[in-house]
């Protein structure tokens, strides 16, 4: 490799970062298959990291097929196969977990929305934008966004002014904040991604500022919409390092179908 890699930035676990990097850079070919590795020492140095993280990293990308150990040698690239855009059971799993609770959110948070831009008082509006505001200051301080995110939505929902929407916003916010913890990791990943929820978010807002309420309706059900098509448009390897473990909780607790 002809240049190091950048030092890595809170937020994310540590490992996962490492381990998207080098795997980006084998993919692209930019480390080619049978080249070794740095070592270990090395790798620490260039990403500014333990070497306790880039074993981990490693190990994923071991787990992945993607290198693999000689004893006494180091760590060789192993050439990457043809990723199929499917998803094994686990994975599958995940994905779709994650695609129900945006669906549920689709549907509540465009009546929220609508009914915020009818009843919402400058102070509601003035929480609203401090509330998406403070994403910004989340993601600038290198944090992932999720609590903030979901306070946003649920200021929104403060100015519909229906004590019953948010009770059931509340006992829903695990289900909530689960989803969004994996979609902003997914979002985290693309800077168009980042950057369209920002202008989503912002839409949103105008709309209700605006006391545009069906404006303000197709504005939440865009975002969510655009929300699903994220998610589809995940990768393999962002389900195999990120998207299955933060999804695992929703998976274990989703109800059965009662048909």
């Amino acid at each position: 490799m002809s240049s190091p890699f950048s030092a890595i930035k809170p937020g994310i676990k540590l490992a996962d970062q490492v381990a998207s990097a080098l795997e980006a850079e084998i993919r692209a070919g930019r480390i080619q298959a049978a080249e070794k590795l740095p070592t270990e020492a090395a790798l620490a140095q260039q990403f500014q990291v333990s070497r306790t993280v880039v074993r981990e990293a490693v190990s994923r990308l071991k787990s992945l097929g993607l290198v693999d150990s000689r004893q006494g040698s180091g760590v060789y690239v192993q050439a990457p196969g043809i990723e199929p855009l499917n998803f094994d059971l686990p994975h599958a799993a995940s994905r779709e977990a994650v695609i129900q609770i945006v669906e549920v959110r689709k549907a509540l948070e465009s009546e929220v929305a609508e009914l915020a831009a009818q009843r919402g008082s400058a102070g509601d509006v003035a929480a609203i934008r401090h509330a998406m505001h403070r994403i910004a200051q989340a993601v600038q301080s290198g944090r992932d966004g999720v609590e903030e995110d979901v306070l946003f939505h649920r200021a929104i929902a403060q100015a519909a002014g229906n004590p019953f929407m948010i009770s059931t916003l509340d006992y829903l916010a695990k289900f909530l904040k689960g989803a969004t913890r994996v979609t902003r990791a997914n979002e985290a990943r693309r800077t168009d991604f980042a950057q369209a929820v920002t202008q989503e978010h912002e839409r949103i807002v105008q709309a209700i500022e605006a006391g545009d309420a069906p404006a303000a309706r197709h504005a939440a059900a865009a975002h969510m919409r655009n929300a699903l098509s994220r998610i589809e448009q995940a990768d393999p390897a962002f389900w195999a390092q990120d998207g299955a473990r933060l999804a695992q909780p929703l998976v274990q607790e989703s109800p059965p179908l009662l048909f």
